[in-house]
């Protein structure tokens, strides 16, 4: 069974490749899963600057490209493109990232 169909819808066109093999996800969960990667790395290393920072705020701003991006695509107002999915992915998990270590601090964690 593959597990990537739960997480990911997998459409060929809409899926990055390497060397004429597919990613196990689309484009815009593989920009989405390597901006958790490398944010949650980047607060970790440098914990005591995010204390300072409205993470709430800032993580729900850097959702809102994907969101646009994501929604003006399903309804069919514009057609994106892998890249710009991408992108936007990968500034979406960044957000998310941000809001969940928001969390994390709220409740005592860090």
């Amino acid at each position: 069974m593959n597990i990537s169909k739960f997480i990911c819808h997998r459409k060929p066109e809409r899926t990055l490749k390497y060397k004429g093999k597919y990613f196990p996800v689309c484009s815009r969960c593989t920009g989405f899963y390597l901006g958790i990667l490398i944010s949650f790395t980047i607060i970790f290393i440098s914990l005591k600057y995010f204390h300072e920072i409205d993470l709430f705020v800032l993580g729900s701003i850097l959702l809102i490209p994907m969101f646009l991006d994501g929604t003006t695509q399903l309804f069919e107002i514009r057609e994106s493109n892998n890249v710009l999915r991408f992108i936007t992915g990968f500034i979406g998990g960044v957000g998310i990232t941000l809001l969940i270590f928001k969390i994390l601090l709220k409740i005592g964690y860090y």
